[in-house]
């Protein structure tokens, strides 16, 4: 059932103003998007039309499940949980929507026929409306925080309950929320229960004036992460196709500008003493392999890449995968990691992912997407903050000189894993209920 609620007249006015600004941000959308279709830019299809409402719906099936994510990190951290949800219930459709075509690709690539992807409707009263009345959900689940005021607001006038799963609220996220309540307070009226990821995020859900009664500290889903039989029959084929077996493996993984840099300088520092050193770049957004590209020639650096399917030489320093959906394969082969965006202020990235194949951690100090995580791992041993090349270059040295430690830190991290597993089945008891 929906939460019973309702609005202010200075809220009613409020959400009406906020629907109006899309009618300056809509024409804008449709000429990028009719401009990029032209130019036949990826993604760029009618399949993008469900921005504006126009989907096609699930035939006669009574149970459909509408799961939000908006982008690629977010689809990857609810695999284990459609899975599962898969297996429950194999008569319930289930529709994955994103904003961007990297999280459309990996929903292909991870679910394949056996859920739909649409892209979200953008958040215009009529759009939104026309999406669910299509789609005709059971249920809503937005993953982690992207948060849409007229979403929620059909969704509570049709009677669909929606949820937050594995929710995350940054302090910075909660001032933004505080500064305009007559929108955002009636929205979370209007959200039927809350998963939160630690007690960071519980605690903010309150301040910002969510019942107790529905908020379920869940922990963190990714916790529940598990590596498939693919992902390692993929690691073995990446392993072999290009020559790593007498490689030492740096891996980078979502990374950011200006950190490719950074990891670079690290590794000339390192590699004249460790020559059997190799550093494999996995840069986050596929927008900027080429640049990553370009600014490993501007310095010479002998690279492969990874879409040639070459194999490395002796000579070779940097191997750059320009591929997406490879990352978890790649670090199954790593002996250090360094997880991205956490020298870039982006919040950093899932640590939890070399953590769950036993490979120790490097990060900087952005980790506000993850708090959680990062400590537990911090405290394990697992993961060493770093906050430049120097700083890479000796915690590297440590784990480089040392096999039996840099093995223990790995197995730490697994072990964080293990003993917070359970977040998913905490979370299936909410939207269930």
């Amino acid at each position: 059932m929906t939460t019973s609620f309702t609005p202010s007249t200075k809220q009613k006015i409020v959400l009406l103003g906020y629907s109006l600004i899309w009618l300056f941000i809509i024409p804008l959308a449709l000429c990028h998007f009719i401009y990029q279709m032209l130019r036949r830019k990826p993604g760029y299809t009618k399949a993008r039309l469900s921005r504006y409402g126009f989907t096609q719906n699930h035939g006669n099936n009574k149970d459909v499940l509408l799961i939000h994510c908006a982008s690629v990190g977010e689809v990857v951290a609810i695999q284990t949980l459609v899975e599962q949800l898969l297996t429950q219930n194999p008569k319930q459709s289930i529709t994955i929507t994103t904003n961007t075509t990297t999280g459309a690709d990996r929903v292909k690539l991870l679910f394949a026929d056996r859920v739909e992807h649409a892209y979200l409707p953008y958040d215009f009263p009529l759009f939104v409306t026309l999406f669910l009345k299509t789609k005709r959900p059971t249920k809503v689940l937005i993953n982690e925080m992207e948060l849409w005021p007229n979403l929620c607001n059909q969704c509570w006038g049709l009677s669909i309950p929606i949820f937050i799963i594995n929710g995350r609220m940054s302090e910075k996220s909660t001032k933004t929320y505080q500064k305009f309540p007559s929108l955002f307070k009636p929205m979370f009226e209007k959200i039927t229960g809350i998963c939160a990821q630690d007690n960071r995020d519980y605690q903010n859900y309150l301040t910002l004036g969510v019942a107790p009664e529905k908020l379920t500290l869940t922990n963190n889903i990714k916790f529940d992460l598990t590596i498939s039989a693919q992902d390692i029959a993929l690691s073995q084929t990446i392993r072999t196709n290009f020559a790593l077996e007498q490689r030492l493996l740096i891996v980078a993984g979502s990374t950011h500008e200006p950190e490719e840099q950074i990891l670079l300088e690290a590794y000339l520092a390192l590699v004249t003493a460790y020559p059997q050193l190799l550093l494999v770049i996995v840069p986050r957004h596929p927008q900027r392999f080429e640049k990553v590209h370009q600014l490993l020639q501007k310095q010479n650096i002998e690279t492969v890449l990874m879409s040639e399917a070459k194999a490395c030489k002796s000579a070779t320093q940097v191997l750059l995968c320009d591929q997406m959906g490879k990352l978890r394969s790649i670090y199954a082969l790593a002996d250090i990691s360094f997880v991205g965006g956490s020298l870039a202020d982006r919040g950093g990235h899932n640590a939890l992912e070399p953590a769950a194949v036993g490979v120790p951690i490097l990060m900087g100090e952005s980790t506000y997407n993850n708090p959680a995580i990062c400590k537990a791992l911090a405290d394990s041993g697992a993961l060493l903050s770093v906050t430049d090349a120097h700083q890479i270059e000796s915690a590297c040295k440590i784990w480089l000189d040392n096999p039996e430690q840099r093995k223990r830190a790995g197995e730490a991290g697994k072990q964080v894993l293990t003993d917070n597993s359970g977040a998913i089945q905490k979370t299936l008891d909410v939207i269930t209920s």
